[in-house]
């Protein structure tokens, strides 16, 4: 009777021994299995973000890659000793009796006194409007501004006595990523307002900027000028740029804005029209406004 109680103790202990060895089995393969599974989740996890990275570097190389490309457009831009070679048939404005030529003239090559009467003209136009502005007027500072290296001119010229009678002030730049014209200034002495020059001269800028490859052609105005307001928006279709600040909770945070008009690049299916027929990112410091239309706007 021992005996047999003796090999039912044994059987019984060989039995746990086999069953405790089968869980060490089971859990060596849960625990390999288990394993295996957190090694797939973080090699596929490595994965992922080895793929974001490289994404974002390859983003980040095309980036450069084409504000590079931008930069030596503007470059080129720059380089031109004339850019009015570019449009010939535009050197010249013979209508609405007026008979003049259009120059264009980098301010390192302005007379010391058509320095000064660039200025004086701007002065005389637009002290009033940036006094009553945010910007204020100090001679000092606006005439910085307007001999600053990169500054070049276009000048009407009177056939007749020589003698200037209008001008822009623009500039190629890079605006943010992109490659632009900027106009600074467009003024005109109050004897050939209303004559169609200032719609001709911006549209000399339109081609300028086709013939560069810039991206749009930008400027800055008051926003309580609604003569500049009608001209730029209504009659040459320039519109308010995506970088031009508001502010949503003050209406007249801001006292200027900044238009623009995008240029269709060479290959469209559009160009920009002939002369004469334009009708048919958080707040910056921006250019300061450039035109000079009051009540008795005459572009």
């Amino acid at each position: 009777m021992q005996k047999q109680i003796g090999q039912a103790q044994q059987e019984t202990s060989k039995g746990e021994r086999s069953s405790n060895i089968k869980d060490d089995i089971n859990a060596k393969h849960k625990r390999h299995h288990i394993n295996q599974r957190d090694q797939w989740t973080i090699g596929a996890d490595l994965g992922r973000k080895s793929a974001k990275g490289k994404a974002r570097k390859q983003k980040r190389k095309e980036e450069s890659a084409k504000y590079e490309q931008s930069l030596s457009k503007v470059e080129a831009a720059n380089q031109l000793d004339d850019p009015l070679e570019l449009v010939k048939a535009f050197k010249h404005y013979d209508r609405n009796g007026l008979k003049l030529e259009i120059l264009c003239e980098k301010v390192i090559h302005l007379t010391q006194e058509l320095r000064d009467w660039v200025f004086e003209l701007t002065k005389k136009n637009m002290q009033r409007q940036y006094e009553e502005s945010e910007w204020g007027w100090k001679d000092k500072d606006k005439l910085a501004e307007m001999t600053e290296e990169k500054a070049q001119y276009l000048l009407a010229m009177d056939v007749t006595t020589g003698k200037p009678v209008a001008f822009v002030h623009f500039r190629f730049d890079m605006e943010f990523d992109e490659e632009v014209v900027y106009c600074y200034e467009i003024q005109l002495t109050d004897p050939v307002r209303r004559k169609g020059l200032g719609k001709f001269l911006m549209q000399i800028l339109e081609l300028l900027a086709y013939k560069t490859e810039m991206k749009k052609v930008m400027l800055t105005t008051f926003k309580g000028n609604k003569m500049a307001q009608d001209f730029f928006k209504k009659t040459c279709k320039y519109e308010v740029d995506e970088i031009s600040p508001d502010d949503p909770v003050f209406e007249e945070g801001y006292d200027y804005e900044i238009l623009s008009k995008e240029i269709k690049p060479k290959g469209a299916t559009q160009n920009p029209k002939p002369a004469g027929e334009c009708k048919k990112r958080s707040p910056l410091k921006a250019p300061p406004p450039c035109c000079s239309m009051g009540k008795n706007c005459g572009y």
